[in-house]
């Protein structure tokens, strides 16, 4: 199982396998379309992750990560940083 990792687009071994990773479909697509330029669209790869029964695994494993490149779980390095602020925010609250 290969999975995308880092800005030079990629594909390398995963050396420590997650249960999910088996039902992944992004390794039965191009990988490019999980990297798009800046500026480029990122729709194919939603896409797949969309129809992709791990894809709240995926990001779970990004968010945990800080995975800073590409697209993980249907979302972008913006978005999920977007989440992450939102979690963080949420757990620095003080219980009611």
């Amino acid at each position: 199982m290969t999975l995308p990792i880092g800005p030079a687009r990629v594909w390398l071994p995963v050396l420590t396998a997650e249960p999910w990773h088996e039902d992944a479909l992004c390794a039965e697509t191009d990988p490019e379309a999980f990297f798009p330029d800046k500026g480029g669209s990122s729709a194919a790869a939603k896409a797949v992750c969309a129809a992709c029964t791990v894809s709240a695994d995926c990001l779970d494993w990004a968010l945990v990560h800080g995975e800073r490149f590409g697209i993980w779980g249907g979302l972008s390095e913006r978005q999920r940083r977007k989440v992450a602020a939102q979690l963080n925010h949420h757990d620095q609250q003080e219980p009611v």
